[in-house]
């Protein structure tokens, strides 16, 4: 039995593979958009994940440095070591700023912590040149992406720092490249004022200098302690704010990307619709195009059937070859956005499924018009 989809297409391929790839366009955008919220989540988690810590004590009333500010003193950690369950505790700071080289200029946040701390801040299987910071001051590790290379020095503030490490794949919640030097580098840099700023107090009698503040105190627990529980007795006893890490997550995801996950998400429902109505256009134009041949094909007793289902096929088809050609063009572009892109098959193909089936529904418009076709529009032109 002859294939009327398969003739159909053969008749007009060039154009039917124009137009499927066209489609596909649309659909790898759709695709980049789903991973770009994708991207957007594993960089909320890189940076809480790579710091092996249990607890974040954070300023009381706030959410903590990646929502908001926080501010604590230093020496808090002294008190959070010697808590019940509290294995080690160590200070640590998070300053964002935009920087510049000769490769152009980028946003980054800095990290200060205590290179002889017994947590782990750097994740040191994604340093991939050098080593981590061994000295109190004027050493920095830094993201590949910022194009410094191992020995370069960096102008930050009014001192001058060797470039020791490069990592890849670091970044903050936000996406930006992360530096990091010792936590008294960073306390300078965070804290302290220019000698201008130092002069203009000390005319207005206000004493200044470092007062040894820091941004969070981050701990691990012991072996079998439950960090919810100790969390909520360092609470208790420090009257700070205590987040544990899966809290600490939890917060990343549901308040500081919040809206913009959500932007995205409107954003991509829109170029979902957009892709669905304009398959739809094509399915109906298509059918317009060859309403005398349908009508010829009804003339000698070819069944509303056998023609509906010429044109359910040539959709289905047109599905497919839009989503290939979109999957493919989404994962060549996708290397060249500035922030993380996350392409994963279980999106794609829940976009195939969504798109086949509303592809389907569309092509009712088409068999609507086959249904209302008269035979006799095959005679006379």
């Amino acid at each position: 039995m002859i294939n009327l989809a398969y003739k159909d297409i053969s008749h007009s391929l060039s154009k039917f593979l124009i137009t499927a790839i066209s489609v596909g366009v649309l659909l790898g955008i759709v695709i980049i958009m789903i991973g770009v919220y994708r991207g957007m989540v594993f960089d909320a988690k890189v940076l809480v994940n790579d710091i092996k810590a249990d607890i974040w004590v954070v300023q009381q009333d706030t959410f903590g440095p990646f929502a908001q500010t926080s501010k604590v003193h230093e020496d808090l950690k002294n008190q959070i070591s010697y808590q019940n369950g509290i294995k080690s505790a160590e200070a640590i700071t998070f300053q964002t700023f935009q920087m510049e080289n000769r490769y152009g200029d980028f946003k980054v946040m800095l990290i200060g912590y205590d290179p002889f701390g017994d947590i782990q801040v750097i994740n040191k299987s994604k340093l991939i040149e050098g080593r981590v910071i061994q000295k109190q001051h004027y050493e920095i590790v830094v993201s590949k992406k910022t194009n410094y290379k191992l020995g370069e020095y960096i102008q930050l503030g009014r001192d001058k720092f060797k470039v020791v490490g490069i990592t890849k794949d670091t970044v903050s919640n936000g996406g930006d490249y992360l530096i990091f030097t010792s936590l008294k580098d960073a306390e300078v840099l965070q804290f302290t004022y220019t000698n201008e700023r130092i002069r203009s107090d000390d005319n207005r009698g206000i004493k200044g200098g470092n007062p040894h503040l820091v941004n969070a105190i981050i701990a691990q627990t012991i072996d079998g302690y439950n960090p919810t529980v100790v969390a909520r007795n360092i609470e208790a006893t420090t009257h700070k704010k205590v987040f544990t890490k899966s809290e600490e997550l939890k917060l990343l995801l549901e308040k500081v990307i919040k809206k913009s996950s959500k932007q995205i998400g409107l954003f991509t429902l829109i170029l979902i619709i957009v892709s669905i109505v304009i398959i739809a256009l094509i399915i109906y134009t298509m059918t317009l195009e060859k309403i005398k041949e349908i009508s010829i094909l009804k003339l000698i007793g070819i069944s509303n059937f056998t023609i509906s289902k010429m044109i359910i096929q040539e959709t289905v088809v047109l599905g497919v070859l839009a989503f290939i050609s979109g999957n493919v063009f989404a994962r060549l572009i996708s290397g060249g956005f500035p922030k993380r892109i996350v392409l994963e098959n279980g999106d794609a193909f829940t976009l195939f499924g969504i798109i086949l089936v509303s592809s389907i529904f569309a092509s009712l418009f088409g068999i609507y018009k086959v249904i209302k076709t008269d035979p006799s529009a095959a005679i006379g032109g």
